[in-house]
């Protein structure tokens, strides 16, 4: 069976769409406060599925994450233990567990700002997708959750109901994001320069500049600068309000997969 390089989950299949223009949303600083998967490892905690320590280290790059944004080093790390923990364990456990932790942990830190953002596309008819390197399972659940069209996320190799402990392609991060926005688009007729992208994060200048309307939102430092030299809208929820709003183009009115596989790899069954 051929690799897929991305899957695009399709969570409001009969949404009324208008025809061409899409809008595509990072998901960890940019639509919820944080890294998502942080809060799976926290979930897994506190059904003991690992020591204090480690969950003081989750911690630890949770708060580095919020304060400076991602950190590719720790990306190719996470990517790396996840390929060692991930197999054995099943499909349904990372559908439950994306369940739990969206309505315990994840719902609260939606920021209003940017989720006002993804309803005011939807309600002009524009399709709204996640474009993010969380495990497909999960994006899927958060874009449920929020009325959303889609997702598109990282793929776990999958056989027999469990995941293999490969990936299929790589992190859906960085450049893969804009190769697997380009391939939706051309599978969905969209014409990604009646599009808008919204991110965090410099590593993700490539989805930005691939549509017509790019936005920054809670930027990291690179990615402000970057914003401003090209005129792009920058809104900032870290504190409560938009703090700056950049260029003559409008916006619409209105890493980390270490702990999600380190929590799930105690789940497995005993290996024959």
């Amino acid at each position: 069976m051929p690799e897929e390089k991305y899957v695009a989950v399709v969570t409001q299949p009969d949404a009324v769409t208008q025809t061409g223009e899409a809008a595509f949303f990072d998901v960890d600083n940019t639509l919820m406060k944080g890294a998502s998967l942080f809060h799976v490892a926290r979930k897994m905690h506190q059904r003991g599925a690992f020591t204090l320590t480690q969950a003081a280290g989750f911690a630890w790059k949770q708060f580095k994450f919020v304060a400076r944004g991602e950190n590719m080093d720790d990306v190719h790390a996470v990517r790396d233990s996840a390929l060692t923990l991930a197999a054995g364990i099943t499909v349904e456990d990372v559908k439950a567990l994306g369940e739990e932790v969206y309505d315990e942990m994840i719902a609260s830190r939606i920021w209003p700002g940017a989720k006002a953002l993804a309803q005011q596309h939807l309600r002009v008819g524009r399709r709204v997708w996640l474009v993010t390197a969380t495990p497909i399972e999960v994006a899927a659940v958060i874009s449920t959750r929020l009325g959303l069209t889609g997702a598109l996320g990282t793929v776990g190799e999958i056989a027999d109901g469990m995941y293999t402990g490969r990936l299929v392609g790589d992190i859906l991060h960085g450049s893969a994001k804009a190769v697997a926005v380009q391939e939706l688009a051309d599978a969905e007729g969209l014409d990604l320069k009646r599009c808008w992208a919204y991110s965090d994060s410099y590593n993700d200048i490539p989805l930005l500049t691939l549509v017509g309307h790019p936005v920054a939102i809670n930027p990291d430092s690179r990615l402000r600068r970057h914003a401003r030299d090209n005129n792009w809208p920058v809104y900032d929820f870290r504190s409560g309000r938009r703090a700056a709003t950049l260029g003559l183009k409008a916006a619409t009115a209105g890493g980390a997969v270490y702990g999600l596989w380190r929590g799930y790899s105690r789940m497995r069954g005993p290996r024959n």
